[in-house]
């Protein structure tokens, strides 16, 4: 008998790869390094990750949106 959810157990290293290449994940951070409120090093990090697939889709998605916010 199988279930539709699926038990932690079950989850592999590649579903989790496949999920987050079709839903696509966003990677965003920032580090600074000061000493004495000084700040000496910024380091900034925007990283999408996803499939070309999904990436069209998103692009395909936002230019439709934009196009419907355009005065006609």
């Amino acid at each position: 008998m199988q279930t539709s959810e699926w038990d932690a157990s079950d989850l592999t290293i590649l579903d989790l790869l496949d999920r987050a290449l079709n839903k696509g994940v966003l990677l965003w951070g920032e580090l600074t390094l000061s000493v004495a409120d000084v700040d000496l090093v910024y380091v900034g990090l925007k990283a999408l990750l996803c499939s070309v697939d999904t990436a069209d889709h998103m692009r395909e998605v936002a230019w439709q949106r934009l196009l419907e916010t355009q005065p006609a």
